[in-house]
């Protein structure tokens, strides 16, 4: 039981020590290593005895038993000095015999390791190396002390010294000690002969020899417990090893002035040296620890100094890296068997990849991954914290809302790789536009947000709109070639247009969408009225569908006549909606809130169904044409949708003309040929309508299957116009209609001078005032019993398109000085608000700017209010819209160059 729990003590942990005996035995095992001493050099070696240890508790033969030769040696010589006298030759064989086998107890014990453990042939083969040579001894020893008449008491002093140094040699082997002392007793006695000392001995042995079994099954459970214990032990050990070696993890221990005692050897490595190295250097400088960390709680040199544990406390490597090291590490003071401090015990992992990977979610988290910008999330977190500040003056800011306006046609012209490097190079701009004086986030999409804080003046808010405006309206190289789009601009201002992040986002939300409806490009403040208008759109979008269920819509049509016979050959269905409160409402109005509601695909689907089921009450000469949104022509089920209307309605498919716009050409070229085909397959006639308004190409005129192209009423309108170029385009297109064998139609003709321009210029059919405007479907059915000739009727030519504006003018007669404004403006009059009372034929010079005048006359004069007749047209610019800076001087073509090329 004392071997036992020495072997225990030596091999487990300390008890007071409070740490597993794993990590213990592995840093006292390391440590030992370092600090063994030195091999001894090989001529010392040749002339030593190797220790070689073998296990006391499996086996009988100990290496160190081949010392008893030269000390049985040394025993003859003090029995020769003191005897002075030699043993006979038979003695002198047998001593050294017995010396000869005890120094062959080296290789004797090799071969004992190489049997089991649990042999027999371990007991005849300790008997031949360890019985024998002592019984030998004794035998020699009696019959040299009988035969020189010694004293027996010389005898059995040399013999007890002997059984001491053999149980000093065999080490706790107890069962070769009993065997060898008493076949050195045995020895003396054979030679003596005497029955009582036989007999003792025969007891001896016989004790010995239950002695020795009951060591060796006391041996054997201890020996299993031993195996146990290391094989626990050195797989632990194992585990730790490849645990350090694979770098997931490490451990450390200090003593109690906080300095390293041990370390891991790849930890030492990082940190710039060996573990001999790290050894004795105070163990926060294994850390780069920032000032609060030395200070506050919590933190390592708190808890070291309080000797406290703690856990995965993240801590930055002192390692000298340009990357920076983090790691985790735990620890917990060890006390001793009297509870005194002795110093920190701990391990620690690697934190570095996790930092990484939590500044990344981070980054995901709060920020843009194509931009870099802030996102969504971010920006409203840092609004909190503005209306949040603790001093009211402090929770001053603005909001920007932007929108990019033709984004999505480079998206879908150019592809999404395109718009996302688009994305960047705006983000790039809008950051150095708004630079220091806010915060830049892009809340998806082509949105983005501006943040303003402090108190800003309308002024300076809206030079940097334009400012932003202007900058992304810059031309952009993407893939070499050249985009250009704009931006739309809303704004809110804390307080005066809310308190709360919510108002504040709405509300340049509303401010937003009104810079868009006016026209983009522009940016718009937010007001009361934006939010009387949202509501407004909200109750018309619910009164809509309340409208699609009950049947509130209703079909008008609007004749088509052909040019060369005057003969109607069919109308076109335009959607019209008389509601409840306000009586018919312009389809501008209630259109773009139904493609925002996503109300527009039930809205055609119902209109195809109602002209199928009118068209077959008509003449079977007379056709139907229908609108078909880019929504409805890219529903899969639209081929199935305008069977189903047909076959309904019983009529001739090629009755139904269905009207597509260009914007269906920027999705998918397969689905766009494919969705063609269908309706071809269909039966069903096709047009291009608004041609040359979109993103015109023609390309796409050479596949597409179309049976007609409508020419946009924006080429009509001012085609009579002298050097109009507008005649050309109608004559080019109508040209390239007949070149693929498809008809045409001028849409908006509603004047005579116009329908004789377009039958001049080619036009298969007109679709216009100037013959009948929209009407009911039973109007159209009464007007179809009239017969199908039709009859041009309406004014010989058009008023000058009016431009609507607020516009300073100062108005000059007879020496007076006037100031106005004009309201409304064309290329041959305008209507001028400020003066009251003005005679009819009154002269006037308008200055349209600061170095540009133009004569004029008054025509008409109502309150302050009066109209007036310029004495020539004015320019207009490459939009159509009145210029208000002098004409370029003109120069006759017959005049030629003013500069030409020497010979």
């Amino acid at each position: 039981m004392t071997q036992q729990q020495s072997t225990g003590n030596r091999q487990g942990r300390d008890p007071a020590a409070g740490q597993s005996p794993v990590l213990t035995n592995r840093a006292t095992v390391d440590r030992r290593q370092r600090t063994a001493p030195r091999a001894a050099p090989p001529n010392v070696a040749r002339f030593r005895i190797a220790a070689e240890q073998s296990d006391p508790l499996h086996f009988f033969i100990a290496a160190q038993w081949a010392l008893m030769a030269p000390f049985l040696l040394g025993v003859l010589v003090l029995l020769a000095a003191i005897s002075r006298s030699l043993p006979d030759a038979m003695a002198d064989v047998m001593l050294l015999a017995a010396m000869a086998i005890c120094l062959a107890a080296p290789i004797l014990g090799r071969f004992e390791q190489g049997l089991d453990r649990h042999g027999w042939e371990r007991y005849p083969l300790m008997a031949f190396a360890v019985a024998l040579p002592m019984m030998l001894f004794g035998l020699a020893e009696a019959r040299w002390v009988g035969s020189r008449g010694l004293g027996w008491d010389l005898a059995v002093a040399c013999n007890a010294v002997i059984v001491l140094v053999a149980t000093a040699l065999l080490a706790n082997r107890l069962t070769a000690i009993i065997f060898a002392s008493m076949a050195l007793w045995l020895g003396a006695s054979i030679h003596s002969g005497s029955l009582a000392t036989t007999a003792m001995l025969g007891l001896g042995s016989a004790i010995g020899v239950y002695v020795a079994l009951r060591q060796a099954r006391g041996a054997a459970a201890e020996a299993d417990v031993r195996e146990t214990t290391e094989r626990r032990q050195r797989r632990g050990h194992e585990l730790l090893s490849e645990y350090e070696q694979n770098g997931l993890g490490w451990f450390w221990e200090t003593d109690r002035r906080g300095q390293v005692t041990y370390v891991s050897p790849h930890i030492a490595r990082l940190l710039g040296g060996n573990p001999e190295e790290i050894e004795g250097r105070a163990f926060t400088s294994l850390f780069m620890l920032e000032a609060h960390e030395r200070e506050s709680e919590r933190s390592l040199v708190f808890h070291l100094t309080t000797r406290s544990s703690f856990q995965e406390l993240p801590v930055r490597a002192a390692t000298g890296e340009a990357e920076q090291r983090w790691w985790s590490i735990t620890g917990r003071p060890v006390m001793d068997q009297f509870n005194n401090f002795m110093g920190f015990r701990g391990s620690g992992t690697d934190l570095t990849e996790t930092r990484k990977s939590q500044q990344h979610v981070t980054q995901l988290a709060r920020f843009d991954s194509l931009t870099k910008l802030a996102n969504r999330f971010q920006m409203s977190e840092w609004l909190e914290k503005i209306l949040a500040a603790p001093r009211v003056e402090n929770r001053a800011c603005a909001v920007f809302l932007l929108d990019l306006d033709r984004f999505k046609q480079v998206n879908d012209t150019m592809g999404h790789p395109a718009g996302d490097a688009l994305l960047k190079q705006v983000a790039e701009r809008l950051t150095s536009t708004v630079g220091a004086m806010g915060r830049v986030g892009r809340l998806g999409g082509d949105e983005f947000q501006v943040i303003l804080p402090g108190h800003h003046q309308r002024e300076g808010l809206g030079q940097l709109a334009r400012r932003i405006i202007e900058n992304l309206s810059q031309p952009y190289s993407l893939d070499g070639a050249r985009v250009t789009i704009g931006a739309s601009v809303g704004i809110s201002i804390c307080p005066d247009d809310g308190t709360t992040s919510e108002a504040l986002i709405r509300n340049a939300d509303l401010a937003l969408y009104a810079a868009k409806g006016g026209g983009r490009g522009r940016h718009h403040f937010y007001d009361e009225d934006l939010h009387s208008d949202a509501k407004e759109r909200q109750q018309l979008e619910q009164d809509m569908r309340d409208a699609i269920s009950s049947g509130g819509f209703e079909l008008h049509y609007q004749p088509q006549v052909r040019t060369t016979t005057e003969t109607i050959t069919g109308f076109e269905a335009l959607i019209r909606w008389k509601h409840p409160v306000h009586g018919y409402l312009s389809p501008a109005k209630f259109v773009p809130i139904a493609e925002e509601a996503g109300l527009v695909a039930q809205m055609g689907e119902w209109a195809l169904r109602t002209a199928c089921r009118d068209l077959a009450t008509w003449p079977e000469s007379v056709r139907v044409a229908v609108n078909v949104s880019p929504l409805q022509f890219a529903n899969p089920a639209l081929p199935a949708i305008v069977t189903n209307a047909i076959a309904s309605a019983g009529v001739n498919p090629a009755r139904l003309e269905l009207e597509i716009t260009e914007s269906v050409f920027l999705g998918d070229d397969r689905n766009t040929e494919a969705m063609f085909a269908a309706l071809k397959g269909v039966g069903v006639r096709l047009a291009l309508d608004d041609f040359g308004t979109g993103y015109s190409s023609l390309g796409y005129l050479k596949k597409a299957p179309f049976d007609k192209i409508k020419i946009d009423q924006s080429f009509v309108r001012g085609a009579t116009i002298p050097e109009s170029r507008n005649g050309a385009i109608i004559s080019s297109i109508v040209s390239l209609a007949e070149a693929l064998g498809m008809e045409t139609t001028a849409e908006g003709v509603e004047t005579l001078d116009e329908l004789d321009l377009v039958r001049v210029l080619g036009c298969s059919h007109i679709q216009g005032y100037i013959y009948a405007r929209p009407l009911s479907a039973e109007a159209a059915l009464e007007r179809l019993a009239q017969g199908l000739q039709a009859v041009a009727n309406g004014p010989r030519s058009a008023r000058a398109p009016r431009q609507t504006m607020l516009r300073k003018v100062v108005l000059e007669h007879s020496g007076h000085v006037y100031e106005g404004t004009i309201r409304n403006i064309s290329q041959t009059g305008a209507m001028i608000e400020g003066l009251w009372n003005v005679p009819v034929g009154t002269p006037f010079a308008v200055h349209l700017a600061e170095d540009y005048r133009v004569e004029a006359e008054s025509r008409w004069c109502k309150e302050d209010r009066m109209g007036v007749q310029f004495a020539r047209p004015l320019e207009l610019d490459a939009t159509g819209a009145v210029q208000f800076t002098p004409p370029r001087a003109r120069r006759d073509r017959s005049e030629g160059p003013l500069l030409r090329r020497a010979g």
